[in-house]
C-alpha cells in the first residue's frame, strides 16, 4: 500500500501495526523498569543521585550514538531482520541487568539496551507510515506510541512492586524474556515498499531542509525535559509529598497510563484533523500538548496535597503525549519514503543524544540544591521547546511541506 493511498487500512497493515505496537511496549518497559528501583540500587551499590540517573544517560546516548547508523541501514536493507535482532539484543541486556553485581555492569547493561533499541524504532516507524495512508499517518503512529507509554506505565509499576521487596532483580527478567517472542513474531510480517534504493536519501540533503532543523532544536528541548520528568518524577514524590515508593509507582502509573494513552491518542486525531485543514496542522497541535503541559506541570510541583499533584501531573502527561505520533508524522510528511528510517533516525540522535543529559543535570541540580529546583528548570526548558516549534510552522509557511532540496528524490506517487 503506497504511503499516499486514500484506500482504508486492511488487515496486514492492523496486524503489522499490532505486532509493532506489542514491541514497543516491551521496548519502553525494557527502559523504564529501572526508574522505581533507584532508591533500591542507591541502597544496594551506594550509588549518588548523579550516578543514579547517569543509568538513564548512558543509554539515551548510547541509543543516539547507534540509531543513525542502523536508521541508514533501515533504508537500504530488510527492516524485519533488523528490528528482529535489535530487540534480541535489548531483551537479552534487561535480563543481564537483573544479574548485575556491581554499578559498572549495570552501566553496561543498560548501555546495551540503547544499542538494541537503536535498531528498532527508526525502522519500526518507516513501516508503519509505509502501510497507512497519508490522511491516517498520525493516528497510527499515535498507537504505536500508545505501546510505548502502556508499556513505560508497566514498567514502572512493575519496578515499584518488586521494588519494596528483595525479589527486584526479577522486575528486568520478567520484562527481558518476551521480548524474544515478540522478535520472532516481527520475522512474519511482510516489509512495506517504498521504492527504488537508488532513491536513498544523503543525510547531508536532509539537513538542507530548514524546517527539519527547526523541529530537531524544538524536539532536544522537549526530550531533555520529559526524559528528566520521567526519571525523577517517581523518586520526586517520594522525597517531597510523602508517598511510599510502592504508592508513587502505583498511583502514577495507572493513572498517568490513562492519561498518556488517551493523550496519545487524542493528539493523534487532533493532528490528523488540523494537517487536513493546513500544512503545519501537525506542528500546531505538538506545540499546544506542551503549552498546556507547563502550568500543570508547575502546578504539580507546587502542590500540597498528594490529589493535587497526581491530578496536575496525569493532565500534564495527558498534553505532553500529544507529540510522539504527530512529530514522526511530520518528519514523514516532509520526507519521500526511502528516507523515512534515516529522517527519524538524524531526529532520534540529534534529539536523544541532546535530550540524554537531563536526567544527570536534574541529579546534579538536586545533589548542590534540591530536586524541586532541578525539576522547575526542566519546566522551563520544556517551555522554550513548545516555542521554538513556531519556527518549524514558519519554515513550511516559507518554503511548503515539501521543500525543493529533496524534490529529485520525490516519485510520482509520494504524498
Amino acid at each position: 500500500m503506497l504511503p499516499d493511498s486514500g484506500v482504508p487500512p486492511g488487515r496486514h497493515p492492523i496486524r503489522l501495526l499490532v505486532v509493532l505496537g506489542l514491541i514497543n511496549f516491551i521496548n519502553f518497559a525494557d527502559r523504564l523498569v529501572i526508574v522505581p528501583l533507584f532508591p533500591r540500587l542507591g541502597d544496594e551499590f551506594s550509588l549518588t543521585d548523579a550516578q543514579l540517573g547517569a543509568l538513564q544517560t548512558v543509554l539515551q546516548v548510547v541509543l543516539a550514538l547507534a540509531t543513525v547508523p542502523f536508521a541508514l541501514l533501515a533504508d537500504r536493507a530488510n527492516r524485519r531482520r533488523i528490528i528482529a535482532v535489535g530487540v534480541t539484543v535489548w531483551s537479552g541486556a534487561t535480563f543481564l541487568s537483573g544479574l548485575a553485581t556491581s554499578y559498572i555492569a549495570l552501566l553496561a547493561a543498560r548501555a546495551l539496551v540503547g544499542v538494541g533499541e537503536a535498531a528498532y524504532s527508526p525502522a519500526a516507524q518507516s513501516m508503519i507510515s509505509g502501510e497507512f495512508p497519508r490522511q491516517l499517518r498520525g493516528r497510527a503512529l499515535s498507537v504505536f506510541a500508545a505501546g510505548m507509554l502502556v508499556g513505560g506505565a508497566a514498567g514502572q509499576t512493575l519496578g515499584s512492586m518488586l521494588g519494596e521487596t528483595g525479589w527486584w532483580r526479577w522486575a528486568f527478567a520478567s520484562i527481558g524474556i518476551p521480548g524474544l517472542f515478540l522478535a520472532l513474531a516481527v520475522l512474519k510480517q511482510d516489509d512495506p515498499p517504498r521504492g527504488p534504493k537508488t532513491e536513498v536519501v544523503p543525510i547531508s540533503h536532509l539537513l538542507r531542509v530548514p524546517a527539519f532543523l527547526a523541529l530537531i532544536g524544538s524536539g532536544v528541548l522537549v526530550t531533555f525535559a520529559t526524559v528528566s520528568f520521567i526519571t525523577w518524577g517517581p523518586d520526586y514524590m517520594v522525597r517531597y509529598k510523602d508517598f511510599s515508593l510502592r504508592q508513587a509507582g502505583l498511583l502514577l502509573g495507572s493513572l498517568g497510563l490513562v492519561a498518556l494513552v488517551g493523550g496519545a491518542l487524542v493528539g493523534g486525531a487532533v493532528a490528523d484533523l488540523l494537517q487536513r485543514r493546513m500544512a503545519y496542522g501537525r506542528v500546531i497541535s505538538v506545540a499546544l500538548g506542551f503549552l498546556c503541559a507547563v502550568p500543570l506541570l508547575l502546578w504539580g510541583l507546587a502542590a500540597d496535597s498528594r490529589e493535587g499533584i497526581l491530578v496536575a501531573f496525569s493532565l500534564a502527561g495527558f498534553f505532553m503525549s500529544w507529540y510522539h505520533g504527530p512529530t514522526t508524522a511530520i518528519i514523514h510528511d516532509m520526507m519521500p519514503p526511502r528516507a523515512y528510517a534515516s529522517s527519524v533516525g538524524v531526529y532520534m540522535f540529534v534529539t536523544q543524544l541532546a535530550g540524554a543529559f537531563g536526567p544527570s543535570l536534574v541529579g546534579n541540580v538536586s545533589d548542590i540544591f534540591d530536586l524541586q529546583l532541578g525539576l522547575q528548570f526542566a519546566v522551563g526548558v520544556m517551555a522554550a521547546g513548545a516555542l521554538c516549534f513556531l519556527l518549524v510552522i514558519f519554515f513550511i509557511r516559507r518554503h511548503g511541506l515539501h521543500h525543493p532540496a529533496l524534490s529529485s528524490y520525490r516519485q510520482a506517487t509520494d504524498p
